[in-house]
């Protein structure tokens, strides 16, 4: 047989092997991890779900997942072990303190903008009665009400072509 016709096959089995070799070394390192466990340690099960160690069997690990509630789960559902500070961050929220010369954000944009004009709005808003809100500017002019004169008289003209709306040939 030919060098070229066997390259393939050799390619193959030589990425089947990095294969199983990563796996082998990501479950051992796994197993390590579950070994490390003892009651008391903060972990995260596979399904994502924060609780402590309270008992640990021969296959199992019984889990308190809230104060007095016990759980039973396979030690292959453990997927991490977590050290105290971050199990207490993660569950409990707490953790370092966070007020050394950090900026305060506060909840709305309007502080941060130094608009004058908002000033302004503000000061002809405090005129008005209690129960009356601000009108909005969108941007739109006012509408007639019915009865009233439009104010622009172009487009009260007929159409161009000479044929209203509703009129028998218009397109």
């Amino acid at each position: 047989m030919n060098l070229v016709t066997l390259l393939p096959f050799i390619v193959l089995i030589g990425a089947m092997f990095l294969m199983t070799r990563s796996a082998k070394k990501k479950q051992q390192a796994a197993a390590q991890m579950r070994d490390h466990m003892v009651p008391g340690t903060g972990v995260r099960t596979i399904g994502g779900m924060y609780a402590t160690v309270k008992e640990i069997g021969d296959d199992t690990v019984t889990l308190e997942v809230a104060p007095g509630v016990h759980a039973i789960f396979a030690k292959n559902a453990i997927g991490a072990v977590l050290e105290d500070a971050e199990y207490n961050r993660i569950v409990h929220g707490t953790g370092d303190d966070l007020t050394i010369d950090t900026p305060v954000v506060p909840d709305d944009a309007s502080s941060l903008t130094l608009d004058k004009d908002a000033d302004k709005d503000a000061d002809k808003d405090a005129d008005k009665p209690e129960g009356e809100a601000p009108k909005l500017d969108l941007g739109k002019k006012d509408e007639p009400e019915a009865g009233e004169p439009k104010a622009d008289a172009s487009d009260d003209a007929e159409p161009k072509d000479g044929k209203a709306d509703g009129e028998a040939g218009t397109k």
